[in-house]
């Protein structure tokens, strides 16, 4: 069971942070719940490492307030800590030491007997599926090895607030599916997760909330199905048999949708965002009387992906990630 901690978990109130002439964050304020997981988006360099690391007590904020557990984190940065877990970008382990015992370690660190500290490490391994190479050095680990040891680290302590910074970065499909079920594990047990991610499937699955941030401001919040919703359609993806009627194909589909769709040239993909499922009977007629092949037609609702261009519409530039390193350091 993960320490007590008042709602809201984290209060970010008007947060701002420069790096020289460029401002990081720009005034956000956000909220989130005990036991809840909290989804923060957003190109490179749009901020969300930054606040991380200002909730973390690791950076400080040049104006607004940000608490956790209803602690101040620079007036109350030592109490914060005590009460907060972090996985960041990069897994931050003893090469040296064997998975065992590193979380032995930070067991001991954080105050539990040898025996607990022990009995602790040996359930994280198995819950990290890292059993096997138990009693070996973490320098033989491969990256994704050592990120789920570095996730097991930051939550060996039952931290009622736990920050992970893109987590799954370097995962294969098999031990991202292993560490979701570790983060759902650590929000049943009443722990709060804010979770920032490239994947966007990953916050579809996990957030209760996301927050989208852009240049260091929130452009949108909500749950994954509201944002969605937020869309208002459909988007119809329709790829040819063959390309090069891809501009008969894209004029007919507008005459029909009455706006312009989104073509993918080297694919062979035509998408549109449609309010009428109806409209699709009328396009096959109208791509059939133009002897247009089709390979594959569907209709889907928007999803994540979707919502995320359209808020940001771009993605980060050289300077944005430069930024967002620098920030990181």
């Amino acid at each position: 069971m993960s320490q007590y901690c008042s709602s809201p978990a984290i209060e970010v109130s008007g947060l701002v942070k420069r790096f020289n002439d460029t401002t990081a964050l720009d005034g956000i304020d956000f909220t989130a719940e005990p036991g809840a997981v909290l989804g923060l988006l957003g190109p490179n360099g749009s901020g969300k490492t930054t606040t991380v690391r200002i909730l973390a007590t690791l950076a400080k904020a040049d104006e607004g307030i940000a608490r956790v557990c209803g602690y101040e984190v620079i007036r109350d940065a030592y109490k914060v800590r005590q009460l907060i877990g972090l996985t960041g970008q990069y897994a931050s382990v003893d090469k040296d030491l064997s998975g065992h015992q590193n979380l032995t370690m930070i067991g001991r660190l954080l105050g539990m007997s040898r025996k607990q500290a022990r009995a602790r490490a040996s359930d994280l391994i198995e819950e990290a599926g890292l059993t096997d190479a138990a009693a070996k050095p973490a320098k033989s680990y491969s990256g994704g090895m050592r990120r789920r040891l570095d996730l097991a680290a930051s939550i060996i302590g039952d931290a009622a607030v736990v920050f992970l910074d893109e987590p799954t970065t370097g995962l294969d499909p098999a031990r991202r599916g292993e560490t979701w079920a570790m983060i759902r594990r650590l929000a049943a047990q009443g722990s709060t997760v804010l979770l920032t991610t490239q994947y966007l499937e990953e916050a579809d699955h996990l957030a209760n909330d996301i927050i989208v941030i852009d240049s260091g401001t929130v452009v949108a919040r909500g749950t994954p199905d509201s944002l969605k919703r937020r869309m208002g359609s459909q988007t119809l993806d329709l790829r040819l048999s063959d390309p090069t009627q891809l501009e008969e194909a894209t004029n007919r589909v507008q005459n029909i949708i009455n706006a312009t769709p989104v073509v993918d040239a080297h694919t062979g993909v035509l998408s549109a965002a449609v309010t009428d499922g109806e409209v699709m009977p009328a396009i096959v007629r109208s791509l059939d009387e133009a002897a247009i092949g089709v390979s594959d037609l569907s209709l889907r609702l928007p999803s994540l992906d979707d919502v995320f261009l359209t808020l940001t519409g771009h993605r980060a530039t050289p300077a944005d990630e430069k930024n967002e390193k620098e920030a990181a350091e």
